[in-house]
């Protein structure tokens, strides 16, 4: 009894150092939907290509860790993780609570960002889409911020997908100082933006992204600063089984890593032609 409490140190210890190179040596498949551009996308090989896929492999190599990318449906991505499958989900998945019960995520690699589009034909008070309102900051000047917003689509029709974040916000911060209209496609939102219907709407910017630069969204532009945190949680991360957690230190540390160093800002410039990562 005495042997085995004096080398009980060493048997955790050995544990330890296993568990933390159980990735090593091994290839982490990580899964994406491929059908989501400019996130993930599918090129013309049948190659995963898009933000998702040049984070993920700036990450493991800063891990060093080996990965590989395959294409999961939607709606089976996680169900499929936690059996698993594959190792990892980086699929433009933002981290919330309903997901949180059964999958585990890394810290935030994007931020959710929400803006205001509307119509440019609309005498509306300058407002710099540069600028930053942060739900969950607490900031004053945040705060400020968002009451200006507030105050200047007063009266306005807005328009949201139904039962999406953006729904949410509207709702309990813009409460009856606006109408609200819900549409059940984005594509419809857009025709009833071009036309005049409704003055605005609110979706992330990469919803926008397309719209903004197609024929129609030529008549249509930004408005005000990027909204996260909050209602619409706290951005976007990599998926995991809750068991990983060895796997989720290392891209946490290698997610914090390329942030600090400007990786996560060059690859999303590249893909959004803005910056979606920076605090």
């Amino acid at each position: 009894m005495n042997a085995f409490k004096l080398l009980l140190p060493f048997m955790l210890a050995a544990t330890l150092i296993s568990q933390a190179h159980a990735q090593d040596g091994k290839t982490i498949k990580i899964a994406t939907e491929g059908a989501f551009p400019p996130w993930n996308a599918v090129d013309t090989s049948g190659k995963p290509v898009g933000f998702d896929i040049d984070v993920g492999r700036a990450l493991c190599d800063r891990a060093k860790l080996e990965c590989e990318f395959v294409t999961q449906a939607w709606d089976g991505i996680i169900p499929a993780l936690n059996v698993g499958k594959y190792d990892a989900i980086m699929a433009g998945m933002s981290i919330t609570e309903k997901r949180e019960q059964v999958i585990a995520f890394s810290e935030p690699y994007a931020l959710t960002s929400n803006y205001f589009v509307v119509g440019k034909s609309l005498d509306l008070p300058f407002m710099d889409s540069n600028e930053k309102i942060d739900l969950s900051s607490g900031n004053e000047g945040e705060a400020i911020a968002l009451q200006a917003l507030k105050k200047n689509l007063e009266g306005r029709v807005i328009g949201v997908q139904g039962s999406t974040n953006a729904e949410a916000f509207v709702r309990e911060y813009f409460g009856s100082s606006v109408e609200v209209r819900i549409y059940d496609k984005q594509d419809n939102l857009n025709l009833d933006l071009v036309s005049g219907r409704i003055d605005a709407g609110l979706a992330d910017y990469s919803v926008w992204k397309m719209f903004l630069e197609s024929k129609d969204g030529a008549a249509a532009a930004l408005y005000g600063p990027r909204i996260s945190g909050g209602v619409f949680g706290p951005g976007v991360g990599i998926g995991l089984k809750k068991q990983d957690k060895e796997l989720a230190v290392r891209f946490n540390d290698a997610i914090e890593a390329t942030a600090m160093d400007g990786t996560l800002k060059e690859i999303s410039l590249k893909w959004f032609g803005a910056d979606l990562v920076s605090r």
